[in-house]
């Protein structure tokens, strides 16, 4: 039976790089004998101009009926942020129950990075980013907006159900990683002691009575974005809340070569997931076939793994591997694409070959 997947292309390259994965993973499903299904949606900044719409309810049902969802990017030059991105991205996350952000940090043979002396076998751990809580729920208030005495509240909040579940899934990962099979909690308990300390004590509960054979650390946020920089080899799975996860997945994209190699799922072991590239829209270079597909290209990938397609996912790693290797692209940035002469489409190409010839 073929696999259903759902594509949201949405703004700016979203559509490029999307078209690129695509062949990607059509290329990868032919190879191994696999069969995929797209459905396309046009929800977006284009969509959201003509109609005054985001997402309507009757989406969100149809998207529970799919396999997967692949998605390009959300943000639009001439809507408003946080329009497009609460009404679609976030309620997609919220209302699918996709709480776990996953965010592999890997660099690739051949990739450089900016951190000295470091290479493949130093950089290579997970992030487990909690995806539906934090203050991103947008609880709070604006009182006296535009006066002196103005005053604005977010909250960071969390429930032991919401704590527990993500950590379940991270403890989960790492004993099935099994690479140093360590997880490392991240937080700020030294500050954020109600929330935190929530966090810390359902961490260290849940290891002891469920898996005694996974290893646990703690590190404040702020000293693990020292310690990504000076010993990235130090984690294996990170597990985190909301907001610090969204802040550290960015520093790890920068050590593992840049934005044009960064992929993520946002996760719901129990439903449907979404896959998509981290780098967003990126609007001025629309069009230009100049951005980095590589991406989108790893978020096909994961969504794979994901679905147990674990043949053709590696098909897709394997050609990223070798194309990395060949020295056909000097960079991962938009100026090493558009320097390559490959393009956009050059690139996405190249990995198609590469399946098909291995």
């Amino acid at each position: 039976m073929a696999k259903r997947i759902a594509v949201i292309p949405g703004d700016g390259t979203g559509p490029e790089v999307i078209r690129e994965g695509r062949k990607a993973l059509q290329a990868a499903a032919e190879a191994s004998g696999l069969e995929l299904s797209f459905h396309t949606y046009d929800f977006g900044g284009d969509r959201y101009l003509r109609t005054g719409e985001t997402l309507p309810d009757s989406a969100l049902e149809e998207l529970k009926g799919f396999d997967a969802i692949y998605l390009g990017a959300i943000g639009h030059p001439d809507v408003e942020p946080g329009i497009l991105e609460k009404g679609i991205l976030l309620r997609i996350r919220f209302e699918l129950d996709q709480y776990v952000n996953l965010r592999p940090i890997r660099l690739y043979p051949g990739v450089w990075t900016p951190i000295k002396d470091k290479g493949p076998e130093e950089i290579d751990f997970i992030v487990v980013r909690e995806n539906c809580g934090d203050v991103y729920r947008g609880l709070g208030e604006v009182t006296n907006k535009g006066q002196p005495d103005e005053r604005a509240t977010q909250l960071m909040v969390y429930t032991r159900r919401e704590v527990d579940r993500c950590l379940r899934y991270a403890f989960q990962l790492t004993r099935e990683r099994n690479r140093a099979k360590t997880l490392t909690l991240v937080g700020k308990t030294n500050v954020l002691t109600n929330v935190y300390g929530l966090w810390e004590r359902a961490f260290h509960e849940m290891g002891e009575a469920e898996f005694p054979d996974v290893k646990r650390g703690y590190a404040h946020v702020d000293a693990t974005c020292m310690w990504m920089v000076k010993n990235p080899e130090w984690f294996d799975v990170i597990v985190t809340g909301n907001m610090f996860g969204d802040i550290i997945t960015d520093l790890g994209a920068m050590i593992q070569g840049g934005l044009g190699i960064a992929a993520g799922g946002n996760i719901n072991p129990e439903g449907v997931s979404m896959f998509e590239p981290i780098g967003g829209s990126a609007p001025r270079y629309t069009g230009r076939n100049v951005i980095n597909p590589l991406a989108a290209i790893e978020a096909g990938r994961m969504m794979l793994e994901h679905l147990g397609e674990k043949e053709a996912a590696k098909l897709i790693e394997d050609a990223v591997i070798r194309f990395l290797q060949s020295g056909r692209l000097p960079g991962l940035s938009t100026r090493d694409v558009e320097a390559s002469g490959l393009g956009t489409t050059g690139i996405g190409d190249a990995i198609v070959g590469y399946i098909q010839s291995a």
